[in-house]
């Protein structure tokens, strides 16, 4: 059985207020990447006493115990998703789309280009910049 977001932050002793339960299935329910803007908006629209404070305050914690991950695609803001099954991505540069991808011949070769310079990978993140091709 897949744990949900809200398992997890049980399974961690966290507080679970009716606002951080609020913010935490906006997370568990995006299919983006939102930054803290976007999850602000989506949470008080569910419940219009949430303040940006308060979203600021739940993405902290959640990113400190580890229930959810920072992502920056290098336009200035910080994006997040659940922590999960390690993924890569690959952002189009026109549209803003943001892809996830994994593909088991580059986690070969990161690591092996880890072991060549003598280390062992232990982690790693990679943003892809594109756009699509002209057919």
């Amino acid at each position: 059985m897949t744990q949900t977001l809200l398992d997890k932050c049980v399974k961690r002793n966290i507080r679970m207020t009716a606002q951080r339960q609020i913010i935490i299935k906006v997370i568990e329910g995006s299919d983006d990447h939102p930054d803290v803007d976007q999850l602000y908006i989506r949470s008080v629209a569910q419940d219009d006493t949430i303040s940006i404070a308060t979203v600021y305050r739940t993405v902290k914690l959640l990113e400190e115990v580890g229930v959810i991950e920072r992502i920056e695609f290098g336009d200035g803001r910080s994006r997040y998703e659940e922590a999960g099954e390690h993924h890569e991505h690959l952002i189009d540069i026109e549209s803003g789309e943001v892809i996830e991808f994994y593909h088991a011949e580059l986690e070969k070769l990161k690591a092996k280009i880890a072991e060549d310079m003598g280390y062992e990978l232990v982690d790693h993140r990679l943003e892809l910049f594109g756009r699509k091709l002209k057919s």
